[in-house]
């Protein structure tokens, strides 16, 4: 795992300029450094040594007459198979990575070499003969790829911060992210919160020469429900699957380990991986927050060491302006604090960890994934539901009524991810400033429109998979593990286990059967049955208990004077009133304080964007005095 770097359209000072947009991802890899600078390209990388942990490993890496040149973050589990293959077709290798699988494939296969990988994935090949850059991104988003065309400069990297070291970049707000973050708390999309700096989408690559930039898909998911095999029978397959991937995932010259809260998808990865260590954290003595008692018991029955952590109120307050910093833009997910805090007491012990993420998104895990057709009501006539839904829309927003204004609206127009904080008009009320941002369903609807023939879950899961994974959950866990320089593996996004995914019939991957004990799991129901299979029998019920995810008591300090104090003065500095209405974000803290309402995600995403602001646009991208390099 790496951080890679670069730019087009050489300057003079190049090499310095290369140097010092390394050492701003320095975190990424602090093992090693390497960089190539030509008349037209220069590249950097920072290194975090896994596979062939030798100085032979360091990058850039060339292919045997030199003429092109890659710099690569990621891994790749099958490059054995595929170092073979290309061996027997003449291809001379000097190291024992992954990374020089990659140039001899590109060499060998063109574009078609991602289609034969098996792996998380970010990198860039130079060309010197044709001045041809080409780049790409894993298929799921695992691993970030930004760019920015700034002048005749392109600049490209895997954090917007090395963008700063550039002369040639220019910082600028994009107000229009501002207002899509308001309602999906996180930046959707391709566009970021600087103003001309973009995401290459997952699964895209790009072909940059003479100026112009062309990007494509090269990849896509594609749900095709398979009826003939029986519930058994895909539990086997999911079993089979899913250890195959673990397997592939612990290829590393270094220990591995685990993170584990008391949800099944991580404790499914602990048991099946085998590892040494697990690694988990929590806040005070209430479960509801607090996972440590569930995972140091199935640690205990697993025979694995675990390592845990309670965080303080003043550890997870002190350290968000790190965490924004780390993170580029501004994300209003809660858990990535305590993410921060698991990834640092691992990286005290090893450099490797696998974890959950991606198991809700592909085996239907979360609990909205549930509601389509779930009540009675679901089976009133459609022109009903939409009357009662318009008449509830003109009341006073509350539980009940929250109810009938969804289930009057159709998927498309109600669903847009695991996330919903401001609607557009409440945005639109909560800022001074005029955006011209798209409206969220001008954001999702191109994704539903790919799947209009599919049922309401799987086009739910279609769009989390494109949108809410790579943004929120995909995103924290790079930027987390990164900043503690520790690697982390998602064994459950694999490309063969997402092919077995895509073919299981939508009722066993949520079931509204309720009648007996193996049919009473609503969300993943065959991923469980299969975690239930091969986990040992004292710790089965993590199966059955609801996942938590490292939970955070966001909800409690907000009632708090000391952090009500700390939110409150943000809310009224300078830096608010350029773009709130800050007499609205007053009432919202006062009445979660009192009671009145539960704001607590209406005021952390705005508390956060303030966070990031004042790092990125009043501290020139530095979040204290102490801290200048990582």
């Amino acid at each position: 795992m790496c951080g890679i770097v670069g730019f087009t359209n050489n300057i003079d000072d190049a090499e310095s300029v290369i140097g010092r947009m390394m050492d701003r991802i320095r975190h990424r890899g602090p093992d090693a450094e390497g960089k190539y600078v030509d008349g037209d390209i220069a590249l950097g990388h920072r290194r975090l040594s896994i596979i062939d942990v030798s100085s032979s490993g360091d990058q850039p890496i060339f292919n045997e007459d030199g003429s092109k040149v890659i710099i690569f973050n990621g891994e790749i589990y099958n490059y054995r198979e595929i170092r073979e293959k290309l061996a027997a077709s003449g291809h001379v290798f000097k190291t024992n990575t992954d990374t020089e699988v990659l140039i001899h494939g590109y060499e060998e296969y063109g574009t078609e070499l991602l289609n034969k990988l098996r792996g998380m994935f970010s990198f860039v090949i130079w060309d010197k003969n044709s001045r041809e850059l080409f780049g790409a991104r894993d298929f799921f988003g695992i691993k970030p790829m930004y760019y920015a065309i700034m002048g005749k400069t392109l600049m490209f990297g895997s954090e917007i911060k090395s963008f700063l070291a550039h002369p040639e970049f220019r910082k600028e707000l994009n107000t229009a992210a501002l207002e899509n973050y308001l309602t999906f708390q996180y930046s959707p999309g391709k566009e970021t919160f600087f103003k001309n700096v973009y995401k290459l989408p997952p699964a895209h690559y790009f072909i940059y020469k003479d100026g112009k930039m062309k990007i494509k898909r090269y990849w896509d998911i594609s749900f095709r429900p398979d009826d003939e095999p029986s519930l058994d029978e895909w539990t086997d397959r999911i079993s089979e699957t899913f250890r195959g991937s673990v397997k592939a995932h612990k290829i590393a010259d270094v220990e591995v380990g685990s993170f584990l809260s008391s949800g099944v998808d991580s404790s499914y990865v602990a048991a099946v991986a085998d590892v040494d260590k697990t690694f988990t954290v929590g806040f005070g003595n209430d479960e509801k927050y607090n996972e440590i008692g569930w995972a140091k018991n199935f640690s205990k029955a697993v025979h694995i060491e675990n390592t845990s952590k309670v965080i303080s109120p003043e550890e997870y307050w002190g350290s968000l302006e790190k965490i924004q910093y780390h993170m580029d833009e501004p994300l209003a997910d809660p858990s990535a604090v305590a993410l921060y805090f698991v990834c640092n007491i691992a990286s005290e012990q090893l450099k490797v960890v696998l974890s959950g993420e991606g198991a809700d998104e592909i085996f239907g895990g979360y609990n909205v994934y549930s509601d389509p057709d779930g009540t009675f009501y679901d089976k009133l006539p459609r022109v009903i539901r939409r009357a009662v839904g318009n008449v509830a829309e003109r009341l006073p927003a509350k539980r009940g009524v929250n109810f009938f204004v969804r289930k009057g609206r159709d998927v498309e127009e109600r669903f847009i991810g695991n996330a919903y904080i401001f609607t557009p008009k409440e945005r639109k009320a909560l800022l001074k400033i005029q955006t011209g941002a798209p409206s969220p369903m001008d954001i999702t609807m191109p994704f539903f429109k790919r799947v209009s023939d599919m049922d309401d879950v799987t086009k739910m899961q279609y769009l989390d998979l494109h949108l809410w994974m790579a943004g929120d959950i995909l995103l924290k866990a790079d930027k987390m593990s990164m900043a503690n320089s520790l690697e982390l593996r998602v064994p459950f996004l694999d490309r063969e286990v997402m092919s077995l995914a895509e073919q299981i019939p939508t009722r066993y991957r949520v079931t509204h059967d309720t009648g007996t004990d193996e049919t009473k799991y609503i969300t993943k129901y065959a991923m469980r049955l299969a975690a239930k299979k091969d986990t040992p029998s004292e710790t089965a019920k993590t199966a059955a208990k609801k996942k938590l995810g490292f939970p955070v008591p966001i909800r409690v300090w907000l009632k708090e004077e000391k952090y009500y104090d700390i939110v409150r003065n943000a809310f009224e500095s300078e830096s608010s009133k350029q773009f709130f209405n800050t007499g609205l974000l007053i009432q919202l803290l006062d009445d979660h304080r009192s009671g009145k309402a539960d704001n607590s995600r209406r005021i952390w995403t705005v508390f956060t964007f303030l966070v990031w602001y004042r790092i990125y646009f009043e501290n020139d991208g530095v979040y204290s005095s102490a801290e200048r390099t990582s």
